[in-house]
């Protein structure tokens, strides 16, 4: 008996209803018969009518439509050639405004800062390309023990405990029937901790273009390993990538977050994009949140702004570490004005130049908080 194989005109879109399991959608095999027959249905003229097609059958939920459109971007190569929409784009940029004297700029191609060596205040906006290398054993360290090691909290929820604040009456209870009536001990319980919120910001200037990549495979680690981490990249406007590093494929989740940024390797305004964090919706993030600033802190804006934002930081954060490429050992001391301006008040200005140092630095927050 010869084995049935599907026509090879419906492979791609099989293969898109696996694509949306692999990434946590619930997609039953009767939704991908009932999507194929949609297909043949519309007789489709666009890419539009397959969207609209899938969204009728594969019904993924409200909260979850921007990912689905963002898989099927991908999978059907439209974000190989175009940006996301500008939609999505205004959800989650703070676009700022150059201040000025009303003097105009240099040229973008001078001050576009090839070497990575000079910080810039001028905005270049252009695109950029992720690879998605492995990232060694290092990063799969990073996942495999972040979980157990990343700081954590007391949750409002309670767990079984030897000791705890609070009778577990239930329990208690519930022994002394079998004891008829007679209470012995009394059972306890303590609240369920929970992992702290992990807020990551990370600088894609153009002094940074060296770690860029690095720094963001390590954001993906982290972000599919702690639930309540955020990302946000930093240059000269502030950019929140952690929806499009939810996916768990890296080399997706690199190229969605290298179309929704605009200035890669392009100029340094740290501190007007740190105070975008004062908004209503992004200033929840830092709140109890161990804070992880990977930048080398060479700011060409105003070092006041910069430390009136890292200075509000504070106040929200749990804990603020500045991790710089800078910080060569343990006794490092600020050289920069930039960082000279900020060391008051982080509790941490600590190497950040390798994924050695940024990931130790990472695992040992509980440790250094608890000393």
């Amino acid at each position: 008996m010869s084995e049935l194989r599907l026509p090879r005109a419906t492979e791609i879109f099989v293969s898109f209803a696996a694509l949306l399991r692999r990434n946590g959608f619930a997609i039953a095999p009767e939704q991908t018969t009932a999507f194929l027959a949609a297909i043949e249905l519309l007789g489709p003229t666009s890419l539009d009518d397959i969207r609209r097609a899938g969204t009728a059958t594969l019904a993924p939920p409200p909260e979850r439509l921007a990912t689905y459109n963002l898989l099927f971007d991908i999978h059907f190569g439209i974000s190989e050639t175009t940006a996301l929409s500008e939609t999505d784009q205004q959800d989650d940029v703070v676009r700022l405004q150059e201040e000025g004297d009303g003097a105009v700029d240099p040229d973008i191609a001078e001050e576009q800062n090839e070497s990575g060596l000079a910080a810039t205040r001028a905005e270049a906006l252009v695109a950029r390309r992720l690879a998605a290398t492995t990232g060694g054993n290092v990063l799969q360290r990073l996942a495999r023990q972040a979980r157990a090691k990343l700081p954590k909290r007391r949750g409002h929820r309670r767990m079984r405990a030897r000791r705890g604040s609070f009778v577990d009456l239930r329990r208690t209870l519930r022994e002394s029937v079998r004891r008829d009536g007679e209470v012995l001990s009394l059972r306890r319980l303590k609240r369920r901790p929970r992992l702290r919120r992990l807020l990551l910001l990370i600088d894609v200037s153009g002094s940074m273009k060296a770690r860029t990549e690095d720094n963001m495979r390590l954001a993906h680690v982290l972000v599919q390993a702690v639930p309540q981490a955020e990302v946000f990249t930093l240059g000269t406007r502030l950019t929140r990538v952690t929806r499009p590093l939810r996916l768990k494929r890296r080399e997706q989740a690199l190229l969605a977050a290298s179309h929704l940024v605009s200035d890669w390797d392009g100029g340094t305004r740290i501190g007007e994009a740190l105070q975008a964090l004062a908004v209503p919706r992004f200033s929840t993030y830092a709140r109890g949140a161990a804070v992880l600033v990977i930048s080398d802190g060479l700011e060409r804006g105003d070092h006041h702004v910069l430390r009136d934002a890292v200075w509000k930081l504070s106040l929200r954060a749990w804990r603020l570490s500045w991790l710089t490429p800078l910080a060569t050992g343990p006794g490092f001391k600020p050289q920069t004005e930039a960082l000279q301006a900020i060391a008051p008040f982080v509790d941490d200005i600590a190497a950040g130049g390798s994924d050695e140092a940024i990931v130790a630095h990472v695992l040992s927050l509980a440790q250094r908080r608890a000393a």
